[in-house]
């Protein structure tokens, strides 16, 4: 299933819309990472904490991303106007750049909506 498209407005595949905090637990359950507090009190950043008590959200923070990017393979892929990330067997997001989001944004977007996708195949 080869998925090109927006996550953060319009979603690839056949996923239904999506919040950040679904995006975020998804990409969590794809690399393994145990979250603490999913009763919808979440940080006031929007983040989650980890079992270990660690402030964890990749769509803000660039060392999550690129955690999660590394953990699962993803290949990263700068355009002029967006990122690709690529993974599995030929999938890939493309998040584009001139929507709102700067480059950093969208990659970090890219990255956790592959992930989610990986969490949601699991």
């Amino acid at each position: 299933m080869v998925g090109i498209g927006l996550c953060g407005d319009g979603y690839y595949w056949e996923m239904v819309d999506m919040n950040d905090k679904e995006l975020l637990e998804l990409a969590a359950k794809a690399a393994g990472i145990i979250l603490q507090n999913l009763d919808g009190n979440q940080h006031p950043l929007n983040a989650f904490f980890t079992e270990n008590g660690a402030i964890w959200n990749p769509l803000e923070d660039d060392g999550d991303a690129l955690c999660l990017a590394v953990k699962l393979r993803l290949g990263i892929d700068f355009r002029a106007y967006a990122t690709e990330v690529k993974f599995g067997n030929g999938e890939s997001v493309t998040e584009k750049t001139d929507i709102g989001y700067g480059n950093e944004e969208a990659t970090r977007r890219a990255i956790v909506c592959a992930s989610a996708e990986i969490g949601r195949m699991k």
